[in-house]
């Protein structure tokens, strides 16, 4: 489940308030009587390039708690592409309810208006809940969109080339901690075994690791466990589990007050969005535990590369998982920029994502 903190709720009084703490450009509602759709495009900085990031379907709570995951997504989208070395801004868009009950063709293509309105400084793929089918309808109002089928000329499902970047990047975790990036024999934890949780539990099999797995979903464990021969273990256990390797692989801010001092790990390294509850508390309280920690945008970074070599055209999947290869360097980079300056990870990759806008800032205007 998102596990957004009260004091982090954007409330109504504060929203401008809020857009101008996180440096974003622009924030769209979008209403739709007809089918139901109620939602929210955050654009946070282009002066890389338009912004890209996937469209998120959830149930939210309130259309604050929406409001808040939104610009908290966008925002690491802007960082994700920055250091990733990609020229493309960052955005994200969430929609709120239900996906089994609300989306429909005409659902997703009035959704697809609502993008194209915005003349491509936004453009759209896959995330939670949303499939290569809901970009095809999307498409068919808008050409500001990737993620499509590979039929179609799309990169097709981008969560291979995003556990293939994790993994890496636990590796090079493993590089830095234990001398030696093998995962043989590693007792590691995947929190939600969804599209890309499987397929790093996949590559850690092959790798000889010892595998425990927690999902909300009993058919995708039961799938996954039976496939990769992980064992199941309860979600409420998992931060009290012995373990070498903690990879969240759900949703955000399990990294929390209540997580952090039960967690028994030496490295967390994962494929979620928004890991910590709190960027600068929690990552200096993971530092205090002892346990490395590789911030989210970074080694979850391969998804977005897979839609931008799609975007720019004649997606070709090998010079996608090329380009993901990098995240292993980019992981070791930020672990010695946090040692030698005494910062958390966190703060290090914002600190060299940032650095690369303001240069590129200088030759370029917001797109």
């Amino acid at each position: 489940m998102i596990d957004i903190q009260e004091s982090e709720l954007v409330t109504e009084a504060s929203v401008f308030d809020k857009l101008s703490e996180k440096g974003h450009e622009q924030v769209v509602f979008c209403h739709d009587e007809a089918t139901g759709l109620k939602a929210i495009i955050a654009i946070h900085n282009t002066v890389l390039g338009p912004a890209l990031g996937g469209t998120r379907m959830w149930n939210y709570s309130t259309e604050q708690e929406a409001l808040t995951d939104v610009l908290r997504l966008s925002r690491g989208m802007t960082f994700k592409a920055a250091i990733s070395g990609l020229n493309i801004g960052g955005g994200k868009a969430v929609i709120i309810g239900d996906a089994a009950k609300l989306k429909s063709e005409a659902f997703m293509r009035r959704f697809g208006k609502f993008v194209d309105s915005l003349g491509g400084r936004y453009i759209t793929a896959e995330d939670v809940n949303m499939k290569t089918r809901d970009m095809e309808y999307i498409h068919m109002e808008t050409k500001h969109v990737t993620g499509l089928p590979e039929s179609m000329g799309g990169g097709g499902d981008p969560s291979p080339v995003t556990a293939f970047g994790s993994y890496l990047g636990m590796k090079a975790m493993a590089k830095k901690v234990y001398g030696s990036e093998s995962l043989n024999n590693k007792v590691i934890t995947v929190q939600g075994v969804g599209q890309v949780g499987m397929y790093l539990v996949e590559h850690l099999a092959k790798e000889g690791a010892k595998i425990f797995i927690t999902d909300i979903s009993e058919e995708k464990l039961k799938n996954v466990a039976g496939k990769f021969g992980a064992t199941v273990v309860d979600e409420d256990k998992i931060y009290d589990l012995d373990m070498d390797i903690y990879a969240p692989c759900a949703l955000g801010a399990t990294l929390n007050d209540d997580s952090i001092p039960r967690l028994k790990c030496s490295i967390v390294a994962g494929a979620a969005n928004n890991q910590l509850a709190h960027e600068k508390k929690h990552g200096y309280m993971l530092i205090e535990r002892g346990i490395a920690y590789a911030p989210d945008f970074v080694i979850n970074a391969g998804g977005l590369i897979n839609v931008y070599n799609e975007y720019l055209g004649g997606y070709n999947r090998n010079r996608a998982y090329t380009h993901a290869e990098k995240i292993y360097d980019s992981i070791l980079n930020i672990a010695h920029e946090s040692q030698e300056h005494e910062i958390s990870p966190q703060e290090a990759a914002i600190k060299l994502a940032k650095k690369r806008i303001e240069d590129i800032g200088k030759v370029k205007l917001p797109y």
